[in-house]
């Protein structure tokens, strides 16, 4: 599972020789798209932990509303920008 938030990164930051691999790789995916309910779960989470102190770029807290709502595992090495208890992280090696 993929967000269109996440193919947005992959696609800004691709290189041209990776195209036709990370296409195939992105199409293999079910991707979860961002709507006014992940929005209103994104907006509340980034004030939620705002008021905690913590600072979460936009694109990281609507991903993890998205993986929420869709009770998916997140797979990131940026363990520290998904402080969320409710949020299912994968442990990377």
């Amino acid at each position: 599972m993929t967000t269109s938030i996440n193919v947005a990164e992959v696609y800004s930051g691709m290189r041209p020789e990776e195209e036709r691999s990370t296409i195939i790789f992105l199409e293999s995916l079910e991707c979860f798209s961002f709507d006014a309910g992940s929005g209103e779960h994104a907006g509340r989470l980034k004030s939620l932990w705002a008021k905690k102190g913590k600072t979460i770029a936009l694109p990281d807290v609507i991903v993890a509303a998205i993986a929420i709502e869709q009770a998916c595992t997140l797979v990131t090495d940026n363990r520290k920008d998904f402080p969320m208890p409710e949020l299912n992280l994968y442990r990377l090696p």
